[in-house]
């Protein structure tokens, strides 16, 4: 049993790219659907007392794997969503990686039309204040990368950094928080540890 009621930031697994289809409606593969399955062999999976999940369909579909595992109902928040690209859609993966690395080195400053990565902070950090202000026990959220390594940085009280990025390219990790001090208990660990 945990010591202290804890918040994990879950990012979801594998997805399918398809730059025909809205990034915010891509939904996750068969093998992102298995990775957030193998969650079912953490012992915390099942202390949760609320699961949440971002409004996009990646996390909602990583959510409800957890749901299946959990039996909790998911609560999808918009607020938990990941940082807006809109300015552009789907990027090739170069064009990607090298915009991404613009967004968090200069966090003040807005991207190709990206949210600037200092106001994408403050709405994460807002929106996971609310959550661990009504949690009665460990809760979980299901959302993405980039705004988890804004979170992260929040909490660790660092300065906004892609190294703070989660490993890897295909999501599916997560880190969890103190909920009454508001802190790190560890940092990035894969869903699926091998």
């Amino acid at each position: 049993m945990t010591a202290e009621p804890t918040l994990y930031f879950i990012t979801h697994a594998d997805v399918v790219i398809d730059p025909s289809v809205a990034i915010t409606d891509w939904p996750l593969t068969e093998r992102g659907r298995k990775r957030m399955a193998a969650l079912a062999a953490s012992a915390w999976l099942w202390r949760l007392t609320a699961l949440y999940s971002s409004t996009e369909r990646k996390a909602l579909d990583g959510a409800a794997v957890l749901a299946g595992l959990t039996g909790l109902a998911p609560v999808a928040r918009a607020d938990l969503g990941e940082n807006d690209r809109s300015a552009t859609g789907y990027l090739p993966p170069d064009a990607f990686q090298t915009a991404a690395d613009a967004f968090f080195a200069d966090p003040t400053q807005s991207v190709r039309g990206w949210a600037r990565a200092v106001d994408e902070q403050a709405r994460i950090v807002a929106a996971l204040e609310a959550l661990m202000a009504e949690a009665a026990g460990d809760a979980a959220v299901v959302s993405h990368g980039a705004v988890g390594a804004l979170a992260l940085a929040h909490y660790s009280g660092e300065p906004i950094s892609r190294a703070l990025d989660q490993p890897g390219a295909a999501g599916g990790n997560y880190f969890a928080l103190s909920i009454p001090r508001r802190q790190v208990l560890h940092g990035w660990r894969p869903v699926d540890p091998s």
